[in-house]
């Protein structure tokens, strides 16, 4: 007698490229299809205006072998969502959200976004629309904090998002610098960082600083790089995965100096599995990320990143491999294990997910 499988719709809204989202998504999506008690299907909902584009098409296809783009309000929304047993929606989109609930679908929230200031009717809708899922999952405190400020719900947790983490390693003693991974858009930190880095007129051989990515605050970071006249900075702009395992891998410290009050971070967690402690800011959930390994410096503040910096320079030999080390094998505690989405699929309630 051949078991009926559970049909699982990981969904959620997408600007149509490969982000920390798309990541997480895909990386569930590839797990389940391997589950052979789900069929699986993968849905992003692209933006107005915007259409998926070929990293992310790519790496969704090698997850999954069934895979939806879809706009908002369209029957193929619907369908999706009429197929289904139980939904994994990402935030909390009423046109998914709203639907799945009259349809009596079970409904499993993460919640990747803090919640906003002020009493609008984005916000209503949205609290409600979170209200309304079986189980609710906040990727850091900080977020869960911003949903519910005075009560926890029974049916809600943190648990920080997944996605596949950098496997390479590199010794200790063979790493060099400093690396930023990111967009070149405002509140990053990049400048900060440029000034904290020209403050302390580290060897540009010894301490080089590598900042990966591109974006528009790009003509800012260049002429602040010649006004400061700093030597050592490296640009290699947008770099494939692999590449990007190669730099986190080799070097000494990642940067992550935000100021834009980041929901959790990826960067410093992508760092930790590879044994690299990072250098973080004060800075919503940037803390949790970088883990207790980490040096912390206070938003927007160039001295006080200056000091960290510092501080990472002049580090011991055996306190730098403490830190790494610790980074790592704290890591596993702090991320759930795949076992947790396939057990939750399966209908298992919040308290019979969470460790004793």
């Amino acid at each position: 007698m051949t078991t009926q499988k559970k049909k699982l719709l990981i969904i959620g809204s997408s600007q149509g490229v490969y982000g920390g989202i798309e990541a997480y998504m895909i990386a569930l999506a590839e797990a389940a299809s391997a589950w052979e008690e789900y069929e699986v299907k993968l849905c992003f909902k692209i933006v107005q205006g915007m259409e998926p584009v070929a990293n992310l098409i790519d790496s969704a296809r090698n997850a999954c072998t069934d895979v939806h783009y879809v706009r908002r309000g369209t029957n193929e929304l619907l369908t999706l969502i009429r197929w289904a047993d139980v939904l994994h929606a990402q935030n909390m989109p009423p046109d998914i959200v709203f639907p799945a609930r009259l349809l009596g679908k079970e409904i499993l929230l993460t919640v990747h976004n803090r919640r906003l200031p002020g009493t609008s009717l984005h916000n209503l809708i949205w609290r409600l629309s979170i209200k309304t899922a079986n189980q609710r999952w906040y990727n850091s405190n900080f977020v869960w904090q911003t949903w519910e400020q005075t009560k926890k719900a029974s049916n809600s947790s943190c648990i920080p998002t997944v996605c596949r983490l950098p496997t390479g390693w590199c010794p200790p003693e063979e790493r060099s610098g400093f690396l930023f991974v990111g967009r070149w858009i405002v509140n990053k930190g990049i400048e900060e960082l440029l000034k904290a880095y020209a403050q302390n007129q580290f060897d540009p051989e010894e301490w080089p600083l590598t900042i990966l990515g591109d974006g528009p605050l790009k003509p800012t970071v260049l002429a602040l790089i010649d006004e400061l006249g700093l030597k050592g900075v490296r640009m290699p702009g947008f770099v494939d995965d692999e590449q990007k395992e190669q730099y986190m891998a080799s070097t000494k410290w990642l940067l992550a100096p935000a100021r834009t009050q980041e929901d959790l971070g990826l960067t410093p967690i992508e760092a930790r599995s590879v044994g690299v402690p990072a250098i973080v800011t004060r800075d919503g959930g940037l803390p949790e990320a970088g883990g207790p390994a980490a040096l912390i410096a206070e938003p927007g503040d160039v001295a006080d990143l200056a000091r960290c910096m510092q501080q990472a320079v002049q580090m011991s030999r055996a306190e730098y491999a403490q830190r790494g080390l610790t980074g790592q094998q704290t890591l596993a505690s702090f991320l759930k294990p795949m076992s947790f989405y396939r057990n939750a699929y399966a209908g298992q309630p919040m308290a019979a997910l969470q460790p004793a």
